[in-house]
């Protein structure tokens, strides 16, 4: 394990990401295990310690911040700007409006911070991170929580199908497996 995914998690645990409930136990715990996701997907380095921040400015889906976004000189300092670029990237994703072009080849992304709408860089490596950290994120859910699955597991498949050109093969197997398990 790397020094940078140490302090990562002790900046998270410093910031009580190990005390904040989510689905199957605490906030840290989801993390760790979509860190752990990525790594057994193959992910670079970036992309796993990424995961295992990707929440430090609360999502779309989930709005507990850890961080303001005034901080995220803090964050860079700890994972590296190229993991922290992916976290904020996640971060500002408003879902409903960019999930349903995110793999088209000049995909509309809106920014739920500033509420911006804009094509991101051409270069397809974000937008891969980006559906590689999602369906980490979300395929922990749907293995946690019967529920989640039951009800979402549907537009999960969905989705995760959309963005099928961006998954790798592993990542692809793993939402077939989760997913058809429902």
């Amino acid at each position: 394990m790397s020094t940078s995914t140490d302090e990562a998690r002790a900046f998270l645990r410093q910031l009580g990401a190990d005390r904040i409930p989510h689905p199957g136990g605490t906030l840290l715990a989801h993390l760790e295990r979509v860190r752990i996701q990525l790594a057994m997907w193959g992910a670079r380095p970036t992309l796993q310690l990424a995961g295992l921040c990707h929440a430090f400015y609360g999502t779309d889906g989930f709005p507990t911040a850890l961080l303001a976004l005034d901080r995220r000189p803090e964050l860079a300092a700890v994972i590296g700007p190229d993991a922290e670029a992916i976290v904020h990237f996640y971060a500002s994703c408003d879902r409903k409006a960019t999930y349903a072009s995110l793999a088209a080849p000049a995909p509309v992304f809106r920014d739920r911070f500033t509420g911006r709408t804009y094509v991101p860089e051409p270069d397809l490596l974000l937008r891969r991170y980006f559906a590689e950290l999602t369906a980490a994120n979300e395929l922990d859910l749907a293995r946690r929580d019967r529920a989640f699955r039951d009800q979402r597991g549907p537009q999960l498949l969905a989705l995760l199908t959309r963005f099928r050109p961006l998954l790798s093969q592993l990542a692809w197997q793993d939402t077939l497996a989760v997913l058809h398990a429902s």
